[in-house]
This record gives C-alpha cells, structure tokens and sequence, in this order.
C-alpha cells in the first residue's frame, strides 16, 4: 500500500516499535478524513489487501467483544480474586 510506505519513509527516524507511537500516527492521519476519503483509499486497495484489512478489522472487534464479555475467565463460585487462567 502506497500509503504506508509513505507514512513508513516520512516517520521512520522516528518509529521507536511502540505500538502507541503507531496508533498516534494513523490517529493523526485519519483525523481528518471524510466518508469520500475512506472509500477511495479502500478502492485503490489491491484485492489481497482489502481482505487482508477486512481481517484485521474484522479479527480486533472480536479480540475487544471477547475482552468487553469477560470470555475466557474461568472462575468458580468459590474464588476469591478475579485472576484469568489460560
């Protein structure tokens, strides 16, 4: 994606690899984009690409749905702290 390495080669010398250093960027870009904006990013996308974003999207919705029901903490009635066991 054009866009990417774009942004990439513009903040490079100032990536630390910090995921919030990222968010903050992409935040920033997308700021100020309208409805029009969105959908001629997503038109120039190669077809791999627009699945493997629909993926993505798709993929952390469900991490944070699953986070937000409290799915995958086992408890029993007789616990005493709220620990997650995995």
């Amino acid at each position: 994606m054009k866009m990417i390495h774009d942004v990439y080669k513009m903040y490079k010398d100032h990536l630390t690899g910090d995921e919030e250093d990222i968010l903050v960027i992409v935040y920033g870009i997308l700021d100020g984009f309208k409805n029009e904006d969105y959908l001629r990013l997503f038109q120039e996308l190669h077809p791999d690409e627009k699945f493997e974003m629909t993926v993505l999207y798709l993929f952390e919705k469900l991490r944070l749905k699953i986070a937000q029901e409290g799915l995958g903490h086992i408890g029993n009635g007789d616990d005493q702290d709220d620990r997650i066991l995995h």
